[in-house]
């Protein structure tokens, strides 16, 4: 698929992401501004044409593919699933920290729920699909998702997923220069308010 892009879409914004809970499996619904983030999330996207369209299975980001207008044609893929945060699941850092002070995503992972390896295998399927396809992708998801998938796209191991900071109801674009991976396009919102930066 070399020169085809992978346009990712993070979900808008949930009371969740709002407040720096950290959202895995949990179906958290869209805010009112989640849903408008979502709606304008059309603009960027009109005009494009995808040869493959992937969505997480959570209602978040099934609404956020409806309304930007990709729901008929985006397929469902559980590997698109957030990170599984498991006895971490709806508290902040900085209630995870209380308990253990030095703990870090991206080196941890979460007890009852997944490490960084883990979600690098499931967006290295995903790639490998997105990769397969005759033109370009779009992949609508979650913020550490996307995240470990951007770092793998260019050759990056999941954990460094950390470096790439990434708010709510915005357009990244995975491209090529020439022959090699690259970030052609990171946490855009062009026009829209951006609330709800990952700062979990």
């Amino acid at each position: 698929m070399t020169g085809s892009e992978i346009v990712l879409i993070r979900h808008g914004e949930t009371e969740w992401s709002r407040d720096l809970r950290h959202t895995g499996l949990t179906d958290v619904p869209l805010t009112d501004e989640g849903r408008r983030q979502a709606a304008a999330l059309g603009v960027p996207l009109a005009g494009r044409d995808f040869a493959l369209v992937l969505t997480s299975p959570l209602g978040r980001a099934l609404e956020t593919s409806r309304l930007a207008g990709l729901a008929g044609a985006a397929q469902v893929r559980e590997d698109l699933g957030e990170w599984d945060y498991g006895d971490y699941e709806g508290l902040t850092t900085l209630e995870i920290r209380e308990r253990r002070p030095e703990w870090w995503l991206w080196r941890d992972g979460c007890p009852g729920g997944e490490d960084p390896a883990q979600v690098g295998g499931r967006v290295d399927r995903v790639l490998s699909e997105a990769r397969a396809a005759d033109g370009n992708c779009a992949l609508i998801a979650h913020g550490h998702v996307l995240r470990v998938l951007a770092a793998r796209w260019i050759g990056l191991g999941a954990a460094d997923g950390a470096r790439f900071g990434l708010s709510t109801a915005t357009v990244s674009v995975l491209g090529w220069e020439r022959d090699t991976p690259v970030l052609s396009l990171w946490n855009d919102a062009g026009h829209l308010a951006v609330s709800g930066r990952d700062g979990l």
